[in-house]
């Protein structure tokens, strides 16, 4: 069984208190390693290593080529290391190896992405400045990152913090889930391997007072967190001290509205891919699907009998399509819900239960669920559930849409489903929600960016946006014929 250390200052090492943590595969809950757990002295070398490189170091203020060429090499060693690297998320996450196939996909592109926007920086001249002045915008490195993954993306969502981070000239200390730390751990052997100054990736495994440590250091000048709420408040407070830049990705209560109008067959198989995908662990998930009266009973069936067919299993097995919650807390969180609205008036119409039966003696199993006959101002129609439970709410036309897909403290994604181009407009214009799919759901690429409205969030990663979140803005100001004001009459 691997062993794994801390990386810091360009060396593995061991904690200064020895202790080590099981990491669980959650289809079986086999030990799949074991891994450092660090303590607050080993938070302060991988932030004192990383002060270091950024301070006295070279590797902030290479040209944007060289940087551009570090990170395609980052990008090819992942894409080499893809097979293995998609095998060890599925094990550690419990995702489809299909799933965790397409995370490594996009890993690469986000890689690639920014060092292709890298070349095609440099600095913006102010046109308007005198004719004297050479007026001149550009981005320089924020300084030292804390850069913390959550455990249903453990790969690609540090791979979206990682590269834009590396792209403006940071140093970094990462900090990934400890549930989930194995990818996390593979990626910073391949960035090892591509060359980079000792100090400029620092990774730390351990609980989440890790991060909330990161966050409160004086020496770190940016953190940013893929989380839940109650962790996104311990981090932006801690962050206040010395009031650092906060990005923050919260996770959202996704309204997916299907007009009556919409292609009912799409509609359908898109509503459970917005949902039973990575068994609805997914910041975006679309668990909050409003249905249009004229279509609802029908469709709700049709979802029903669907539902009901979805093969469970583990994420390794070809017929596969979903795969098992990531741990027993979370299970039991997602049940605790899925109860809480049964005994408030809902009707459990597919699963919420624990599937018994060979393959499913051990591992965290959850049986997709469909709830119906749910309204607003039930709390499973507010809180985020982060597990494989869609709730269905009936309306009628579009302002009670609208009225109901805005009415949650969140405001990440969204989706929209008809076939009228103007109601799709109107629609995603009042929808307050960093993302709105009209016809499709939970697509996302490197260059659109990605974040939330409201409780879902500060900032926004990928796309241009995403590079400029680790970036300041300086202003260069060069008078070409300086001249005397004779301030004092002189």
């Amino acid at each position: 069984m691997a062993t794994h250390q801390l990386f810091i200052d360009g060396q593995w090492r061991d904690p200064v208190e020895p202790r080590l943590r099981p990491v669980i595969n959650p289809a079986n809950e086999d030990v799949l390693a074991q891994v450092a757990v660090a303590g607050a002295a080993d938070a302060e070398a991988a932030i004192s290593a990383a002060r270091r490189a950024f301070d006295q170091g070279d590797w902030p203020w290479l040209g944007v080529c060289e940087r551009a060429t570090i990170l395609r090499r980052i990008a090819e060693a992942v894409e080499a290391d893809g097979e293995h690297l998609a095998r060890l998320e599925t094990l550690n996450a419990g995702k489809t190896l299909g799933e965790s196939q397409g995370d490594v996909a996009n890993v690469v592109a986000t890689f690639r992405f920014y060092a292709a926007l890298l070349e095609g920086e440099g600095g913006t001249t102010n046109t308007y400045a005198p004719a004297h002045v050479i007026s001149l915008n550009q981005r320089e490195p924020v300084g030292v990152c804390a850069l913390i993954a959550p455990w249903n993306y453990p790969l690609l969502q540090l791979a979206w913090k990682v590269a834009p981070a590396l792209a403006a000239g940071n140093t970094l200390v990462v900090k990934p889930s400890s549930l989930t730390p194995l990818t996390a751990l593979r990626l910073c052997q391949l960035v090892e391997q591509v060359g980079l100054p000792a100090g400029v990736f620092n990774l730390l495994t351990g609980p989440g007072e890790i991060g909330e440590r990161l966050a409160a250091s004086p020496e770190v000048d940016l953190v940013s967190l893929t989380g839940g709420a109650t962790a996104g408040g311990k981090v932006m407070r801690a962050a206040s001290g010395n009031f650092k830049r906060v990005a923050l990705e919260l996770g959202g209560k996704n309204p997916n509205i299907v007009f009556a109008d919409a292609d009912f067959d799409v509609a359908l198989d898109q509503a459970l891919n917005a949902v039973y995908f990575n068994a609805g662990q997914v910041c975006s998930a679309g668990s909050r699907l409003l249905v249009e009266a004229g279509i609802h009973d029908d469709f709700v069936q049709a979802l029903a009998e669907r539902v009901r067919r979805i093969r469970l299993g583990d994420g390794l097995a070809e017929a596969t399509q979903m795969g098992p919650v990531i741990s027993a807390g979370q299970r039991n969180q997602v049940l605790g819900m899925v109860e809480g609205a049964l005994a408030e008036g809902a009707r459990l119409l597919a699963g919420g239960r624990v599937p018994q039966g060979e393959g499913f003696e051990r591992g965290f199993w959850l049986e997709p669920t469909l709830l119906g006959n749910v309204h607003a101002s039930m709390g499973i129609a507010r809180e985020e559930i982060f597990g494989p439970v869609i709730t269905v709410e009936r309306f009628e036309g579009e302002a009670e849409a609208l009225q109901l897909a805005n009415g949650t403290p969140f405001g990440l994604a969204a989706g929209v489903w008809t076939r009228d181009l103007a109601r799709a407009h109107r629609a995603a214009r009042r929808l307050r929600a960093g993302t709105v799919w009209i016809n499709d759901y939970n697509a996302a690429f490197p260059q659109a960016p990605w974040g939330g409205y409201k409780s879902s969030g500060i900032g926004r990663e990928l796309s241009r946006a995403g590079l400029e979140e680790f970036s300041e803005l300086k202003h260069l100001y060069l008078n070409t014929s300086p001249a005397a004001l004779n301030w004092f009459g002189v």
